[in-house]
């Protein structure tokens, strides 16, 4: 779950300005790295492709079956025993294997929490949050930066 929330909030709006972490080639090696990954170039260029489809998923509604079918196009589940427990390994290709590690975190969130991944509901800000509140009524990514703006603006309209 991480990995998905790091990689949808990889490229936030600061001062104005959006800020893509996977861009620079040097820093998106770090993130990658950070992440499990080996930071090449192949690597970078799917998870940015994966950004972009899982953005459109999440924000826009778009059918995931096409948007993010294809990057479980080469990949595979494999059945493991160790230490006398069953535990399935993922198979695919090392470039897209973060990449495909997020769309499976992706499924992972909408079977078990379905709904609670979503958008900031600050129209200015570009990032998402999981929503883990019990009640299921998050609506901003951080309340000290994005909902007390928000409420700073609502009180101010109401005694103006």
């Amino acid at each position: 779950m991480d990995l998905l929330l790091d990689l949808l909030n990889s490229r936030p709006v600061v001062d104005g300005g959006e800020r893509d972490a996977l861009h620079d080639p040097a820093g998106g090696s770090r993130w990658a790295r950070e992440h499990g990954g080996d930071g090449g170039a192949q690597e970078l260029a799917a998870l940015r492709e994966v950004r972009d489809a899982l953005t459109r998923v999440v924000r826009e509604g778009a059918d995931p079956a096409v948007t993010l079918g294809p990057f479980l196009d080469d990949v595979h589940r494999v059945p493991q025993l160790i230490g006398g427990r069953l535990t399935w390994r993922t198979v695919a290709p090392d470039h897209a294997r973060l990449a495909v590690e997020a769309v499976l975190a992706w499924a992972a969130v909408e079977e078990e929490q379905p709904g609670r991944l979503r958008p900031c509901a600050n129209g200015t800000c570009r990032l998402f949050l999981l929503d883990r509140s019990r009640a299921n009524r998050a609506r901003w990514c951080s309340m000290a930066a994005c909902g007390n703006r928000a409420k700073a603006r609502r009180h101010y309209e109401r005694t103006r």
